[in-house]
């Protein structure tokens, strides 16, 4: 691999797959690598190499560790700039990882300033005077007030970056970025010299993270959600729609409690055959698979907030659905949709997938990604918040936006 080429650093599967579209989008051609590589693999022609970490809500010193492995992999594989990409929600806890994680990008790389900008404008989250939105509600009045694992308490995004890191940090306000390129790069300017380390910038529509980018082509690091990062390819769609998927019968495996997987299970179950994950009906859900092995189905924890159990039962939960995945590739399913991020990775880690191509998208943000080795296997792993109603029936039939 040779050039100019971008390096991101993803903190979840599923966020690994968004960056990897909104990227593809923008008109790079991109690779996507779920864990850390081999000190010896060599990585395909690319213009952006992605790898897609498990480090949301791992301990804050693992985060930093992996990270920096990350970093230096990408290094060392052409990668000239850095992206850290995490979710829209910006969900994570008061010790970290996103504070400490980008302040360790950020000293390994040698930038002084760093943007912080989640916003992704397509998805309902916007950034406005350093607050983050769902949509017309603040983040802490969102679904993401419940979430298990990461909730999200306080939509303040310098207030909580400041209890993740002891460097300073401010906001960059929605004027300035009105302002144009130019006014950014000023104002980033004055702030580094005042020895701000996090920017947290607004951005509320997408021209808002097309400003940010243009003022941002030369910094060696970058952090934010899949928006800032398809805005560095100035939008223009390189590639076609289209993509060759294994045929034959699909499943889908959720994990993710979000109020919109919730409501695509529900569009779902109206579609295919279905079952309901609970813990010690694992054995059952195995029988059940294997009887239902020609059609198209679905197994699911998903639950409302009142059914479910603490971190260990959810973790619980992504093993179970990790083994049934590895047993419908047995049963000869080539097709598998995901949805949840935890869930994601512990799916993909059991069926021993590391390297993908990025197809086209079954919905914004929520690509196909067929696998390199044998057998090829197309997996879509989809973020909990992401995707219309009927994306899980509509996707496990091979269908595309």
């Amino acid at each position: 691999m040779s050039g100019d080429v971008l390096g991101v650093i993803a903190d979840d599967y599923t966020g690994g797959t968004d960056v990897a579209a909104a990227l593809r989008r923008g008109g790079f051609r991109v690779v996507l690598h779920f864990g850390l590589p081999d000190e010896g693999w060599a990585a395909p022609e690319c213009d952006a190499l992605v790898i897609a970490l498990k480090t949301r809500t791992t301990e804050p010193d693992r985060a930093v560790e992996q990270s920096l492995q990350a970093q230096r992999l990408l290094a060392e594989r052409g990668a000239s700039r850095l992206y850290f990409k995490y979710c829209s929600t910006f969900d994570s806890t008061d010790e970290g990882n996103i504070g400490v994680v980008a302040d360790a990008l950020a000293d390994a790389t040698g930038e002084a300033l760093t943007i912080v900008c989640p916003a992704s404008p397509e998805h309902g989250r916007t950034v406005y005077q350093g607050h983050l939105f769902v949509g017309d509600r603040l983040l802490s009045e969102s679904s993401m007030r419940h979430h298990p694992l990461t909730p999200m308490t306080d939509p303040d995004l310098v207030r909580v970056l400041g209890r993740q890191t002891a460097r300073p940090v401010a906001n960059l306000p929605l004027a300035v970025v009105r302002g144009g390129a130019e006014a950014v790069r000023l104002e980033l300017d004055r702030l580094r010299a005042n020895g701000i380390r996090h920017v947290v910038a607004d951005a509320v529509i997408d021209e808002d993270l097309t400003a940010l980018a243009r003022a941002c082509p030369d910094r060696r690091l970058l952090t934010g959600g899949a928006g800032l990062a398809g805005a560095l390819g100035g939008g223009t769609r390189a590639h076609a729609d289209g993509a060759d998927l294994p045929g034959g019968p699909g499943i889908v495996l959720a994990g993710s409690c979000s109020t919109t997987t919730l409501t695509q299970v529900a569009g779902a179950r109206e579609q295919m055959p279905s079952l309901r994950l609970r813990l010690g009906n694992e054995d059952e859900a195995m029988t059940w698979l294997a009887d239902h092995a020609r059609q198209t189905v679905m197994l699911y924890a998903s639950a409302p907030p009142e059914e479910r159990g603490g971190p260990g039962e959810a973790e619980s939960f992504e093993q179970a659905l990790a083994a049934l995945g590895r047993r419908a590739v047995e049963l000869g399913y080539r097709r598998l949709v995901v949805a949840g991020g935890e869930t994601s990775g512990a799916v993909v880690k059991a069926l021993g997938v590391e390297s993908v191509e990025v197809t086209a998208e079954a919905d914004r943000g929520v690509p196909w990604c067929v696998s390199t080795g044998e057998p090829r296997i197309a997996l879509l792993l989809k973020s909990g918040n992401f995707g219309g109603r009927d994306l899980l029936s509509r996707a496990a039939r091979g269908g595309l936006r």
